[in-house]
């Protein structure tokens, strides 16, 4: 399968008229729909997954796409979080909000007089609205929260993406496919740190991650810490980047963006506690209650620990 170039610009990708390339684009994107690596709401993925039948099925016919059709075939056009659980296709009814119900109401929905070629393309339009479009993604492991004894007992790492594109990183949660944290190249910085123990298989290389939000009236920095044998990928894609983004903002009139980015020394220096490289706090929505973070204050007090931050400081 072709797979997008991560340095390929998006406006110029929304420009493409060959139905070719729109067609490899196209299965790149349903791919990462189906696969969750693509994180949006149900109502969309209904929506997505209606597109798809259309493109695939045809015409609506009713004496073919039924409730128990699409019951049957719904592994094809839906993720697995979103489809109803295979241990319960023998029941012979389907509840009027059940995934399959609402994926032949959003197919009937579709005009006959409706192109393939117009379909792929509604069908990119909503993924180039999202955030992480084009990313490469990275597989990782985050520390899970503790909460009480029995999550104290069965605490185990999380397994992320890490979806990386030019306009910034987003950290998904792999299992449960929803998006923790997203930031733009604005919004944070960070540091490649290696594993303390070369030799242990088990010691991974990780990224520490430090961004600005308000708690309770103050600003504060956090520090996520992403463990992954691909750390050193993600930090050398994150330079180009920021470098791109550098290249950019010095090439326009408008000098505005000079105080978002910071100098490559700033932004990939060593994390220092003291000083918070962005002063730009993160515009997405975000899941930090999900997250074991450290939290300093703007004098580079470490004020909150969790997880293995509490043995560290």
């Amino acid at each position: 399968m072709f797979q997008r170039n991560v340095f390929f610009p998006q406006h110029l990708e929304e420009k493409i008229k060959d139905h070719k390339i729109l067609e490899v684009l196209y299965e790149e994107a349903r791919s990462n729909i189906l696969n969750g690596r693509y994180p949006c709401e149900v109502i969309h993925y209904i929506m997505l997954g209606g597109i798809q039948a259309r493109i695939e099925l045809g015409p609506y016919n009713p004496l073919v796409h039924s409730t128990h059709y699409f019951r049957e075939e719904q592994t094809k056009f839906l993720p697995i979080h979103v489809r109803k659980s295979s241990t319960w296709t023998w029941l012979p009814i389907s509840s009027k909000n059940s995934a399959e119900v609402r994926l032949l109401e959003q197919f009937k929905r579709i005009p006959n007089s409706a192109t393939n070629r117009k379909l792929m393309k509604k069908y990119l339009e909503f993924c180039w609205s999202l955030p992480f479009y084009g990313s490469a993604f990275f597989e990782g492991q985050i520390e899970q929260p503790v909460r009480g004894l029995p999550s104290l007992i069965t605490h185990q790492d999380i397994p992320v993406l890490v979806a990386i594109n030019s306009k910034g990183m987003y950290i998904i949660d792999d299992i449960q496919c929803v998006v923790l944290l997203g930031l733009r190249f604005e919004e944070f910085s960070w540091e490649y740190a290696r594993p303390s123990k070369e030799g242990d298989p088990n010691c991974l290389p990780c990224l520490f991650v430090q961004f600005m939000v308000v708690e309770n009236g103050a600003r504060v920095s956090k520090i996520l810490q992403v463990f992954s044998r691909q750390a050193s990928l993600m930090d050398n894609l994150i330079v180009f980047f920021v470098n791109q983004l550098k290249s950019k903002s010095n090439d326009e009139t408008d000098k505005s963006l000079d105080n978002q980015v910071n100098n490559e020394n700033e932004t990939h220096s060593s994390l220092i506690m003291t000083s918070v490289h962005s002063t730009t706090l993160p515009s997405l929505s975000n899941k930090l209650s999900r997250l074991t973070l450290a939290t300093f204050d703007e004098d580079g007090h470490c004020i909150g620990q969790m997880g293995s931050w509490s043995i560290s400081y």
